[in-house]
């Protein structure tokens, strides 16, 4: 085992220094990672970049684009013969076509390279010709992400703490209720197991559709082929591990294997070689559902900034070390709102970070805040109300197909008039009234050498890119 593990190491080693010495002399490679908390829109993020890249007409917030150096983009073969490759050509047609829709969620990973030849910036770019830098994107649910603060909790702890969050929140019924009528030291019963399994999997879907953002396990909302499997069949109880052969040391048995045998795996495997990552966050769908969702928001960035900060006893120290050096979290949909309110959304994404920063004392990777739309659904309109000027949003709502104009409502200016309350347990906003309304993709007409439309799409792709493309 001791040989394993150090032949193990000895290989990523080996990998890290020969993917350092390959980028310094041949062809640099930038592996950009996806994910996203609850509906945040991955999948549109992705194919609307990608297609920006191939065609860079609405790019002028990436440097290297605005100047002319990116002299031409490819996809290419990626380089993950095992990893799904992500269906952008699919996924381009379902937003652009006559009849445009939303493409399907992330349920797995996936993984696409598309070059860039780059002509290099500075004293560089009369001497040298361009060089090709390779940009690996790779797709994950969120979901798998915030099980990585799993690790560092013993059951009895993750068993604690969701517990705790769970008592008054819509669709823990059936689950608590389940849980009061067993005895945790009473003897292993598999069809006893699999009923707590599954109504703890049904709490986890009814609270994710309510906005909340840590529903742990991930692998519970997006099983896969482990659906079924022992290491998926298991459940919070309010007590310690229990005596031997108990329902409560077996799940908690379980618990430790979906650790070793689900969370490790999938770090080291597609995890360790990510230079930067990009996170989306449903904010305004969280600030919608209220002052409990913006605090479980809280919270999970919190989680996710430590699981990017490899600390001296973390696991991800001897696979990863500090490589991810830049982390963008993206309010998305800010086609939801007027222009004029993308400030204080960017504002309460930052007030959300710096709080996650200070919880998970948190150095070493730059991070930054943004709101964005990668395509951008609406339109803007002004109309007069009450002697005044209203700011509305136009598209065609998906429940109806009709277009509408709307106003969803002011957030606040300062973003303590959120983050208190929720902090404190409000159940409610004492005053506002914000509303989300699900917009269909508009129909598209893209000149040539434009991608399609989006809000801020550039300027993110300059935070986590352009550096590597100078």
């Amino acid at each position: 085992m001791v040989i394993g593990r150090l032949a193990d190491g000895l290989g990523r080693g080996v990998e890290s220094v020969t993917s350092s010495v390959s980028e310094l002399f041949f062809e640099p490679v930038v592996r950009l990672g996806v994910t996203g908390l609850s509906r945040a829109g991955k999948t549109v993020f992705i194919t609307s970049l990608i297609a920006n890249l191939l065609d860079r007409g609405r790019m002028p917030g990436l440097e290297a684009a605005q100047s002319g150096r990116i002299q031409a983009a490819f996809l290419q073969p990626q380089p993950d013969d095992t990893v799904p490759r992500f269906d952008f050509e699919s996924h381009l047609a379902a937003l652009t076509g006559p009849a445009p829709f939303w493409p399907e969620s992330t349920r797995q990973v996936s993984e696409l390279r598309l070059s860039l030849r780059v002509q290099p910036k500075g004293l560089l770019s009369g001497v040298s010709g361009p060089r090709t830098v390779h940009l690996d994107i790779v797709d994950y649910p969120g979901e798998w992400l915030l099980d990585l603060g799993l690790l560092d909790l013993s059951y009895e702890a993750w068993a604690r703490d969701v517990l705790a969050r769970a008592e008054g929140r819509e669709g823990a019924e059936d689950y608590l209720r389940l849980m009061a009528e067993t005895d945790p030291e009473a003897p292993w019963d598999e069809p006893q197991a699999q009923a707590l399994a599954q109504a703890y999997r049904g709490y986890l879907s009814v609270a994710r559709e309510a906005g909340f953002s840590d529903c742990t396990p991930g692998r519970f909302l997006l099983p896969g082929e482990l659906d079924g499997s022992p290491a998926l069949t298991f459940a919070p109880l309010p007590s310690g591990a229990g005596g031997r052969g108990s329902l409560a040391r077996e799940f908690a048995r379980r618990y430790e294997a979906y650790k070793s045998q689900v969370v490790k795996p999938f770090f080291r495997d597609h995890f360790a070689r990510i230079d930067r990552q990009i996170v989306l966050v449903d904010a305004l769908g969280a600030i919608h559902s209220g002052p409990q969702a913006v605090e479980d928001l809280r919270r999970a960035m919190a989680g996710i900034l430590v699981a990017f900060r490899p600390g001296r006893n973390s696991f991800l120290t001897a696979i990863m070390g500090r490589r991810i050096d830049r982390i963008l979290f993206a309010a998305t949909k800010a086609d939801h709102l007027h222009h004029a309110q993308h400030g204080r959304l960017t504002a309460i994404m930052e007030a959300l970070l710096r709080d996650a920063r200070d919880r998970a004392e948190f150095a070493g990777a730059e991070t930054r805040a943004m709101a964005i739309a990668a395509l951008r659904a609406t339109v803007e309109e002004s109309r007069s109300h009450e002697g005044g000027a209203l700011d509305l949003v136009r598209g065609t709502l998906m429940e109806s197909g009709k277009q509408a104009a709307l106003h969803p409502g002011d957030l606040p200016e300062d973003p303590n008039a959120l983050l208190v309350p929720a902090r404190d347990g409000a159940a409610a906003w004492l005053d506002g009234d914000f509303d989300v309304m699900r917009f269909q993709p508009a129909k598209l007409v893209l000149k040539p050498g434009e991608g399609p439309p989006h809000i801020r799409l550039d300027a993110a792709a300059e935070f986590l890119l352009g550096d590597k493309l100078r």
